[in-house]
């Protein structure tokens, strides 16, 4: 049986180079793996590149690389990443989505106070959705890699990318956003999803991300230990062989046609 390509698209703040670890034992299985920059994270573009990206810029690029590929790809997505996958699934076929501890879309409010602080912190910087943000380290540190030794924490984030104000603004302020951009209709994802959670995750809560599951129509796991940086942390093997093992379970009605 022939594995569907595999799409892996980053969280905030990040390149494609987030799965340079997760990816491997999926490349060694024999399955093609692409993890592209989203459009202004690359790391020859400058810093203000990403001003003023859209969420639905994102999502058109990643639907666009799906379209490129030999067939219907599994989008895998980290994070922001999880909910950028979820709006280009709706935009062209996919074979399967797997959200790792996933932004939530339009009409998913948060469950924890962490979430609710991340939603109105960043109106400190005034009119935020029209800069582009850089990457803070105590926050990062705080809630996306708890759970990593310090040189890991500063090698990752050296490697950070200023944000698209607008897209955290469509994400997190998404009940401000007139135009829904981060709605997602599962009536337009004719793909199987699968939901995974980090059970000491604040940003993107176990609650969160099960309310955004059920709204989709998707499986729903929490992996027992795991915070945020579910590509990485200690750990991430496991989230890697369930990825895996749901990859084959959906190829085989597939293969069997």
């Amino acid at each position: 049986m022939t594995l569907p390509p595999i799409l892996m698209v980053h969280g905030a703040f990040c390149g494609g180079w987030a799965f340079e670890t997760f990816a491997r034992p999926f490349v060694a299985a024999g399955c093609a793996v692409d993890a592209p920059d989203l459009p202004g994270h690359g790391s020859l573009e400058g810093r203000g590149a990403v001003r003023g990206v859209s969420m639905s810029d994102f999502a058109d690029a990643v639907a666009a690389r799906a379209v490129a590929s030999s067939r219907p790809p599994v989008l895998i997505g980290h994070s922001m990443g999880g909910l950028v996958a979820l709006l280009a699934a709706a935009r062209t076929p996919v074979a399967g989505v797997v959200l790792l501890a996933p932004s939530a879309p339009w009409g998913v409010g948060g469950s924890t106070m962490e979430e609710a602080i991340s939603a109105v912190s960043l109106y400190a910087l005034g009119p935020y959705w029209a800069q582009a943000i850089e990457p803070d380290y105590p926050a990062f540190r705080r809630y996306g890699v708890d759970r990593l030794p310090g040189r890991d924490r500063h090698a990752i984030f050296e490697r950070m990318r200023p944000e698209s104000g607008r897209a955290l603004f469509e994400t997190l302020n998404w009940w401000l956003d007139p135009f829904m951009t981060t709605l997602a209709r599962p009536e337009r994802i004719g793909a199987p999803i699968l939901a995974i959670a980090g059970e000491r995750d604040a940003i993107h809560s176990p609650a969160t991300v099960r309310e955004t599951a059920r709204r989709l129509g998707a499986n729903y796991e929490m992996a027992p230990g795991m915070s945020h940086w579910l590509i990485g942390e200690p750990g991430w093997e496991r989230i890697a062989e369930r990825c895996f093992s749901w990859m084959v379970d959906i190829a085989a009605p597939l293969a069997a046609e």
